[in-house]
């Protein structure tokens, strides 16, 4: 019983997804940490006020759309961060991809790069 635990837990792919985790999360602490404390402070700046104290009242029910809104922002400028200062640096050093697929001499239609015959048209395609 304890054997087939070890070897699950041995595993690569459990190995891999458990640092994988650690570091996505101490990722995010990062991120989290530069849009709360850079960031949004600097929203101020170009007159975004804190929306927190915004809420109407229903009956009893207390709606706090402004913590919601302030949420919208949080994630956008999360996205943002993660774009400009991660993905965008990326590609810049991966370069650029190497095409995957051609477009049809016929129809028009794209094709896998080592298609010999178009699957939509029926069309030979040029070699190379």
């Amino acid at each position: 019983m304890l054997k087939g635990f070890r070897d699950f837990i041995m595993r690569g792919n459990v190995v891999d997804l458990a640092v994988a985790l650690v570091i996505g999360l101490a990722f995010a602490a990062v991120i989290n940490s530069f849009v709360a404390d850079i960031l949004t402070p600097l929203l101020g700046l170009i007159g975004v006020p804190d929306f927190s104290t915004l809420s109407f009242t229903v009956g009893k029910a207390e709606v706090r759309y402004g913590l919601f809104l302030n949420a919208l922002i949080s994630f956008i400028l999360i996205a943002a961060a993660i774009y400009f200062f991660v993905v965008k640096p990326m590609e810049r050093l991966q370069g650029p991809a190497a095409a995957t697929t051609k477009t049809c001499t016929e129809c028009a239609s794209e094709i896998p790069l080592a298609a010999k015959r178009c699957p939509m048209c029926g069309q030979p395609q040029p070699v190379g």
